[in-house]
């Protein structure tokens, strides 16, 4: 409540110290301006300064009831005031994909970093805050053919089958109590995103390390919103939590920083190496290697690809706080959704037993039954090529992810140039965002759009995937999880492998069920993501262990 009323007096006061030039100002340019304004989308009346922050005070979290009340009174397009520029929401599918795709070049660029945000993406050099340009070109197009292509995902399948040891295994020893789920399915996203980012299958210590400063920097971000209002006052009158701000991006720096330079090294290394003439002690070192160390040897990291970028408008390489920025990145946006994503499945994998068990039915199927677990190692895990074979697992992935987005909104948009959309003025000062869960609860589109319903993207006779779905958007919006347009998560073809792997891993080797007297509660809670309010506790049993039981 504080720092509601440290708003509303800085606010106030300046507009008192103002108040003699604006009436001059507004006096010189009524004609025009009331002209312009008219052609904003409609919402409410603001606070001169203030905007419409008194809305939603206690929290940014309350933006999403605001504006379905907003939306019910002034249509699918609602302008609000947040500061000093306007901010433009879009709940509607049609206008949305005229906006992302149809004029994608006009809407795909990103606000101006406020204070905090330039602080923790090393100035906007990262790709999911940088502008709509050469650098965001050059360092989005690098993840995409290095890291995200087809050949490059399908040299991570070993890292992705011990990953899924890890969690089949650490949700198995609760020894038959009820299992937090969502602390498995973080760590083990851990796991593979590490690797995946820096080459190395790092130790649990060095992972939950890891771990704790990404979750520091995720769960504390919207703390820091406050700075961002009159922030030179605010780094006096909030001196603290600017300092506790600077700690977080610190902590990120001393555990991020050592771990890029050993890739570094590694990557020096074998640039020597492939230089120097080979030895007949080295042909014979490589040959008592095991192929399995040999395909681990291979594996190119994300760090290996940000070695020789050269940023276009900078002419510079990329130094430390651009490669924390960007790892930074790589890992929040592969971990926190894909887990978060996971457990709503599972989720309603519990709470609806008819869909697991036909669920099972398809895997079983295709792959047989799941075999015993012998050792730490899976002795099988249902391949990736095995995951085409499986539309009702796709459309379980699918039917999660409208029904449950780990994001409710996408990051902030803005646009190069004053634009006309639907008849409105959407002027180049205004950040423009998308309602992505109404897309996807919109009753127009879907029928009974809160009920979890995958069969909804199948075909009519049920063997196949509903082609009428685009989850692009390129097509058509119906919903949107990733984005659309030519600002869509790069990495969203990535996160559907995962989600499909792990719910066809999980479901094949375990069985899930409710604890007894515990309702599965699907309410939910903002945090980085959109999570739940109640977190998945559940039984989980091997499937092949409750068979030999059954059957003795």
């Amino acid at each position: 409540m504080a720092e509601t009323w440290f708003i509303i007096v800085v606010s106030l006061c300046i507009a008192l110290l103002l108040k003699s030039f604006l009436n001059l100002t507004l006096l010189a340019s009524s004609s025009s301006s009331s002209s312009s304004s008219k052609k904003l989308p409609p919402g409410p009346p603001s606070v001169p300064v203030i905007g419409s922050f008194l809305l939603f005070r206690k929290s940014f979290s309350e933006l999403e009831p605001v504006l379905r009340r907003l939306r019910d009174q002034y249509g699918p397009i609602v302008t609000l005031r947040i500061g000093s520029r306007p901010a433009i929401f879009i709940g509607a599918h049609s206008t949305a994909h005229r906006a992302l795709v149809q004029n994608g070049a006009i809407f795909s660029d990103r606000p101006k970093a406020l204070p905090t945000s330039r602080l923790m993406s090393s100035n906007q050099h990262n790709i999911s805050s940088a502008a709509y340009g050469p650098t965001w070109r050059l360092l989005r197009r690098n993840l995409t053919s290095e890291i995200l292509h087809p050949s490059r995902v399908r040299s991570y399948s070993r890292a992705r089958k011990w990953v899924l040891s890890i969690l089949i295994h650490r949700l198995l020893d609760s020894g038959g109590a009820a299992v937090k789920v969502v602390d498995h399915f973080q760590y083990a996203m851990f796991c593979l995103l590490v690797l995946m980012c820096f080459g190395d299958k790092l130790n649990e210590k060095q992972i939950n390390e890891i771990e704790a400063v990404q979750r520091d920097f995720l769960l504390g971000f919207n703390r820091f919103n406050i700075l961002n209002f009159w922030p030179r006052l605010g780094k006096i009158v909030f001196r603290r939590r600017w300092n506790e701000l600077i700690r977080i991006r610190r902590n990120q720096d001393r555990v991020l920083i050592p771990l890029i330079k050993a890739r570094l090294e590694v990557v020096q290394q074998r640039r020597r190496k492939k230089k120097m003439p080979e030895t007949d002690e080295d042909h014979d070192e490589q040959e008592k290697k095991t192929q399995e160390d040999k395909e681990e040897e291979g594996v190119v990291a994300y760090v290996d690809t940000l070695v020789d970028l050269e940023l276009p408008d900078e002419k510079r390489k990329l130094n430390d706080d651009d490669m924390v920025s960007l790892c930074s990145e790589f890992l929040n946006a592969g971990t926190d959704t894909t887990s978060t994503a996971l457990q709503w499945i599972m989720a309603n994998l519990v709470k609806y037993p008819h869909v697991q068990a036909k669920l099972y039915e398809e895997i079983t199927a295709i792959v047989g039954p799941p075999p015993q677990l012998k050792t730490k190692e899976l002795d099988a895990a249902i391949r990736e090529d095995d995951l085409q074979r499986m539309p009702y697992l796709k459309a379980v992935v699918l039917e999660g992810l409208r029904r449950h987005p780990p994001g409710h909104f996408v990051l902030p948009h803005a646009v190069n140039e004053d634009v006309e959309l639907e008849g409105y003025m959407v002027p180049k000062s205004s950040t423009v965002n998308f309602m992505v869960a109404e897309m996807g609860w919109d009753p127009n589109v879907w029928e009974e759009p809160m009920e979890f319903k995958p069969e909804r993207f199948l075909d009519g006779n049920g063997h196949g995937m509903n082609e009428g779905v685009d989850i692009t958007g390129s097509r058509e919006i119906k919903m949107m999880p990733f984005g659309a347009g030519r600002r869509i998560c790069p990495g969203f073809g990535l996160a559907l492998l995962h989600l499909e792997l792990f719910v066809a891993n999980l479901v094949w080797y375990l069985e899930w069920k409710a604890v007894d007297g515990d309702e599965v509660d699907l309410s939910e809670k903002q945090e980085f993501t959109v999570v739940m309010k109640n977190p998945l506790r559940a039984h989980v049993s091997h499937r092949v262990a409750v068979a030999t039981a059954i059957c003795s």
